[in-house]
């Protein structure tokens, strides 16, 4: 069994990242870190110009718990809250979803079937998250029984564990959501947080092959918060969070899989474009 995630520790682009890792690359979180509270983020490219040598594993949440640990493998770029993040084929790849604990190396098991990714930057406020996707049909563990839910979600405006915006562009009942997560009532740091449905509809993508998603979250001028999912060019969900815990302040960006082999290629953060 995995052991429960401790709270989320970056609080910057440059939080918990071993030194050695900070000098191969990460130069997009070095520009976030002279941003200015006003300005715009610069835009999210990850891999431009330190593109992995070789296929293998790029960080997981073995390097999550054990930062300092010398034979962790830790990203300047990317943080795996849970699960194991690899380079395969020019492309990020969970591996094979499995629901034990991995070693440093992700070489027995993943436990990718609980697949949580963010962004060390917290900068990113009004944006565009665009990506390509490939899904597997999804999988069980013992761990991790069947779920509507299974499938890929994006991650906006991610405060911390307990609060962010999922849009899943793939669950396992074929429906795709914008969901926001808010604290427990209570506050508590440890808390798991809330998901409160925003909006919803039926769109199912094809399983195997590649497909084209983005999320996109900005501020109105009514106060109100703007989110919208387009999968293939297509605006599947496009709403408007009015709540009284509506996220209105900038946070990291990320990916969550549940019970699936999910691939990802040419991510991209930049500006919100509705």
């Amino acid at each position: 069994m995995t052991a429960p995630a401790p709270t989320d520790p970056v609080a910057g682009p440059t939080a918990a990242v071993p030194r050695r890792a900070l000098l191969l690359g990460g130069a997009a979180a070095a520009a976030a870190a002279v941003l200015g509270a006003d300005s715009a983020p610069a835009p999210f490219r990850p891999f431009t110009g330190r593109a992995p040598a070789r296929d293998g594993l790029l960080t997981n949440e073995y390097a999550f718990r054990h930062p300092d640990a010398p034979d962790a493998h830790g990203d300047p770029d990317w943080v795996v809250t849970s699960g194991s993040l690899f380079a395969s084929d020019g492309s990020l790849w969970t591996g094979e979803p499995d629901g034990q604990s991995p070693d440093p190396a992700s070489a027995r098991h993943t436990d990718s079937a609980v697949f949580r990714l963010v962004t060390r930057r917290r900068d990113f406020a009004d944006c565009t998250v665009r990506a390509e996707v490939l899904l597997e049909p999804p999988v069980t563990t013992s761990r991790t029984p069947r779920q509507d839910w299974d499938g890929g979600h994006l991650w906006l405006r991610y405060r911390s564990p307990q609060e962010l915006y999922a849009l899943s562009f793939r669950r396992r009942d074929g429906i795709v959501v914008v969901k926001r997560k808010a604290p427990d009532s209570h506050g508590a740091a440890d808390g798991e947080g809330s998901y409160e449905t925003i909006a919803e509809a039926r769109h199912a993508m094809e399983y195997g092959s590649w497909h084209t998603v983005s999320a996109t979250v900005a501020d109105t001028l009514t106060g109100a918060v703007r989110l919208r999912l387009a999968i293939d060019g297509q605006t599947v969900l496009d709403t408007r969070d009015q709540g009284p815990d509506r996220i209105a302040a900038p946070g990291g960006v990320g990916v969550r899989g549940d019970n699936t082999d999910l691939r990802i290629r040419s991510l991209t953060v930049g500006p919100a474009r509705f």
